[in-house]
Parts: structure tokens; sequence; C-alpha cells
């Protein structure tokens, strides 16, 4: 059994790697600029959350509140101790600001019962709560009781603490001005956990980091990470079998394994818990900002900024940089995903130019809406640079249709005929050709598809060598026709830019790849077949008979070269991103016994199409 520091060490390090702080001693000094307030705020119920407040010494004048609700604690605990970096970035921070941290209900020092992604409340009456009431009853003491404020607040957070940040825009308080989601949740079933009704099994070792409850406020971690016997991935969970033989590591005391388990389709349960669909009438200013090679949360950020632009009228932009989970927090020299640079010092002038005007514009300036800011800030991660719009998608697109043809092709025409493969549940498509165990995957979004291209139960469809640049801006549909020998399969479309040969390496190439000829992943998603038509409604295929799968993909901002080739891969399996699919229907995957998974022949027909949109 793990000691009670290394598992305090692994939740400390998962903190950071969520939020991007640093454990580095920034050079700024927290503590010689900044008195720390440690405070129990009572809720409308009387449940008390841990709430810890950094105030600047220079009291000659009023600050703005800057506030993060978070899981993952507002460590370190004690009056004494400070972090070594505070706010959303170092130049908020040096600037002087009123810094709040809050462990949310059911988490570390805060009282009451976690809910994991607690459901909205509309019209909540008397002590009914919620996060947004929580958000509330929190703003309102702190407007009242903290000194040299003045009485504007703004909300940030990244990842969970970003899905807290969109809940604060419900039922907002009146002081409340200024919130940034970032790489929010969206929708639990399509976020994360699960993608298309997909179960992320790459995820499954953070279960335990939300499905073990507590039951009084604690300083130290109450849960345990799985021991696992391996460093190989892609082999512990083809070995382990069944998701039901995971249970041997997380008990009926694992909440949240237990939910996943008895909720395998998108009912009431994941339904309520999604945010998206009560984001109307906002009135905060409101900055979204993902990453395009975000692995653990594209969804939320796109569906976050475009709900509130359909049903509300507020002020409402949308940044999208080269990052994945987290990235544009980390002041890294040189920003690259994968094998894939993309230039100097992105993230450090996001937080300075963008981030930190937002913010002040709202907290401390005129507050009319004029900051300077596009509404869409977008990086181009084929030419490697910034784009604004004005709307997203943008306005000056045209759509195009590229069909799956023989020979490997994509072709402006629609074919008869058809390709099969066969699909080997003992025999998965790897996601990545890295041998390691990692807690959560990210890597992968902008990896190498080489290894895949070449085994034969992936289909490789491309056009020729492009004569000009192609860039592919917004939604992009895949509308699979298909057939198999079973009754259940998955369906994964990756969109591959094929890189010339001469492309030459960079610092950040693993050494055993070459650049050129490289097969960057640029979009990827995944099906669940079973949920082609209604995620609520499972329904298994008909052995052999022609069926639509339509599976939508993440958007994108993407500029196919010169020289390149634009190229689709079609797939089944995608292990162990993804559970493995029986590929014989079972009511419950995760209940499916190791004689139910079964190799099938799948086919795909030529009148398969990709419609993308191209930037004008």
């Amino acid at each position: 059994m793990r000691s009670v520091r290394f598992i305090l060490l692994r939740s400390i390090c998962f903190f950071y790697f969520i939020t991007g702080f640093s454990q580095e001693t920034a050079s700024y000094d927290v503590k010689s600029q900044y008195t720390k307030q440690e405070v129990d705020i009572v809720m409308r119920d009387g449940v008390k959350l841990h709430t810890t407040i950094y105030s600047p010494k220079d009291t000659s004048k009023k600050y703005p509140i800057l506030m993060q609700r978070t899981p993952y604690s507002s460590k370190p605990y004690g009056e004494d101790k400070f972090r070594s970096k505070i706010g959303p970035n170092e130049f908020l921070m040096k600037e002087g600001n009123i810094i709040v941290y809050q462990d949310v209900r059911g988490r570390w020092m805060s009282e009451g019962v976690y809910d994991n992604m607690r459901a909205y409340i509309p019209n909540k009456k008397g002590k009914q709560f919620d996060e947004a009431s929580d958000t509330y009853d929190t703003i309102d003491w702190l407007v009242k009781n903290v000194a040299n404020t003045n009485k504007k607040v703004g909300i940030w957070g990244i990842s969970y603490p970003g899905f807290y940040a969109t809940y604060s825009l419900l039922d907002a308080h009146p002081a409340l001005k200024a919130v940034s989601p970032q790489a929010c949740i969206g929708d639990f079933f399509f976020d994360d956990f699960h993608h298309n009704g997909a179960y992320l099994l790459s995820y499954w070792r953070v279960t335990a980091l939300f499905g073990h409850e507590k039951t009084q406020p604690v300083s130290e971690a109450w849960y345990k990470f799985a021991k696992l016997p391996s460093e190989d991935q892609y082999q512990f969970f083809l070995d382990a079998g069944p998701l039901s033989n995971l249970d041997t590591y997380y008990k009926e005391d694992n909440v949240f394994w237990t939910q996943l388990k008895e909720h395998p389709n998108y009912d009431e349960f994941w339904k309520k818990r999604g945010i998206i669909q009560h984001l109307e009438k906002i009135k905060p200013a409101v900055m979204v900002v993902g990453g395009l090679f975000d692995a653990e949360d594209l969804y939320g950020p796109f569906e976050t900024y475009e709900n509130i632009e359909k049903r509300s009228d507020n002020y409402n932009i949308m940044v999208f940089g080269p990052w994945s989970h987290g990235d544009w927090s980390r002041p890294k020299k040189r920003q690259a995903v994968s094998n894939v640079y993309f230039g100097d010092d992105l993230s450090i002038n996001y937080q300075k130019n963008v981030e930190t005007k937002f913010f002040n514009h709202f907290l401390k300036g005129a507050a009319d809406g004029k900051t300077g800011l596009p509404e869409i800030q977008i990086f181009d991660t084929g030419k490697k640079e910034w784009n604004s719009f004005e709307k997203w998608p943008p306005s000056n697109t045209e759509k195009k249709t590229l069909y799956l043809s023989e020979n490997e092709k994509l072709s402006n025409s629609s074919r008869g005929g058809a390709i099969e493969f066969v699909s080997d549940p003992k025999k998965p498509v790897p996601y990545s050709e890295d041998i390691k165990m990692v807690f959560t995957p990210r890597k992968y979004m902008a990896d190498d598809q080489r290894f895949a291209a070449r085994r034969p139960d992936v289909l490789v469809f491309e056009t020729p060598v492009l004569t000009e640049d192609m860039t592919l801006s917004g939604e992009i549909l895949a509308k699979l026709k298909v057939a198999t020998t079973g009754t259940d399969a998955d369906w994964v479309v990756k969109l591959v830019d094929v890189y010339p040969n001469d492309v030459k390496d960079t610092e950040e190439t693993q050494k055993y790849l070459k650049m050129g000829n490289y097969h960057m992943m640029v979009r990827s998603e995944v099906m669940r077949g079973r949920f082609r038509n209604d995620f609520s409604k499972p329904e298994p295929f008909i052995a052999n008979k022609k069926t639509d799968v339509n599976i939508k993909l993440q958007d994108i901002h993407h500029t196919f070269k010169k020289g390149h080739k634009i190229q689709i891969q079609v797939q089944s399996t995608w292990f162990p991103l993804i559970d493995l699919n029986p590929q014989k229907y079972v009511p419950n995957i995760f209940k499916a016994e190791a004689s139910d998974f079964t190799k099938q022949t799948h086919k795909v027909y030529y009148d398969s199409a990709i419609e993308i949109s191209i930037l004008k």
C-alpha cells in the first residue's frame, strides 16, 4: 500500500497538472506583498466553505476580487503558509488584486457532501443550494467583509475550476463582473470521461480523485490512487480484460465508479449535470479559453461560448490557442504539443495581452466592453499564426464534401463499392505508440499517426499533394455509411495533416521519429455505434446492414499548406484511450463478460463523406 506521503504528492501533482501552476518558486515573493486570511463562509443551508483570501499589503487603494473555486484544494493551509504564485497569471498577481481560493462543498477543508458535477437548480427556494448559490453566497460575504475592495468580482478557472467558473454565471451576484471559464466542462457525457458515449478508459485512474467521499474537513488526501503492476498502459488494460474486472481496484465506496457503471447511457443522471443548456440571459462579461489540442475538455469551451452567444446579450469572447490542457497558464518559452512546435512565448503573451486586459477592463477600468480584444482569437495550427474573426465559425467559409473512395483516395464525388477490415478486441489499435503509463492522456492529440496508418485495421484515405494552401475552419462532420458482421461497434475518425518529406526536425521531435512525412493528428473523435441515433436509447446494429453513423468532430482552424496532404483515418478500436466494445451488443458494457468480446468484420462504403468548411 502506498504511503500517505506518496498519495498526497500524487494529488498535489494532479492539481498542478490541471491548473498549470508550477511548483517552482517564482522570483516574486507573495508573502512580502500580500497578507493571507483563512475564513469559513457560511452558506444559506448552514454549511461552511473554507476560503483563503490574499490581500495586497498596500492599502492605499481599493482592489477587485479575483476568485477561483476548486475541488483540488486551496492549499497550503495555515495563515503563515503562502502559495508561490497566486491569481490567473503573474501580471495580475504583481499589479495587485485580492485573490481568493475556495474549497468547494464537500472537498478538502470545506463541509458538506461533494457531488461530482452537481446539478443546477433553477428557481431555488429557501435553503436549496447548488454551485451557483454557493458562489453567490460567497461573493456576497466577500464584498461585505473584505477590506479595501472596490466590490467588483472576477472568477477564473481551468478544467474543473473552469466548470465552477461557468456555474457562477447562473443566478450571478450583481458584483460579479467578469468570468473566464477555461477548459471548462460543458456536459459530462461528452467531456473528460465520455466521448459520444464511449468511456474514456485512459481516465480510469482519476476515478479515485472524484469517487471517494469524505465525512469531515481534511487537510490531507483521503483518497488513494490504484497501485498498478505495469508501466505499459496498453498491456495492463488488455490483460485486465472486461471493465468489470477493474472492480478489483474500485469497490462500492467509490461513488463515481458506481455511477459510471450504473449509468452507461445518456440518462437523466447525466443530463441534469450538463450546464450548457442553462447558459441564457447571462449578464457578466465572459471570456472562454480553450486549447485546440486539449484532450480533456475540447467540447466544453466551444459549446460554452456558442450557447452564451446564441442566448445572451452580454460581452462574450473566445480564445483558442495551440495548447493542450491548461498550457496557456504555463509561461514556457517554446510552445509545442507532442512533436509539433508552434512558436515562442505564446502563453505569456496571452496572459499579458489578453487575460490581464480582459479582467482589468471590467474590474478596474471603464467596463464598457471596449476592450480592444477581438470577438474570436484563434490560432491557425497549420500556418502557426494567430487569426481574429468577428464570429465563430467564421462567416467567410464555404462547405465542401470529400468522399472516402477506392484506392485510399479522398475524392470530390461519391462512388459505389466498399472496403472491409477485421476488428479484433484482442489486438486493438493503440491510440499512441509510446510505451508508458499516463495519469491522463494529452500528447496524443498531435501525435504522429504513421504507426496507425500502417495497420490493416485502420483505413486510410487522402488527397493528392495540395497545390495551394487550404484552411479548414469550424466544424467537421464525418458521415459514415458502414456495416458490421456483429451487432455493435465503435467508429473512430481522425483528420491528419501529412507533411512533405523535407520537413526538418525540431528539439521537440522524439528521438525515434523524423518530421519528414510526419502524420500530424489535427482532430479526432469516436462514436459508440449503439448511440448513433440517440444517446439516451442505445440500439444494436443489424448484422451486415448498411447503416448511417454520423460523427461530429470538434471545431478546428488549421491550414493544410501547399505540399501537404489531407488524410482521413477510420478505425474501430482506439485503445486504451477508450474502452473496448465487445462488438456484440450487450445492455451495459461495464458489465460485459470476456465471452462477449468477438472479432468482427467491418465495412465502410465509398459513399461515406467528410463535410468540411474552407476559409475563403
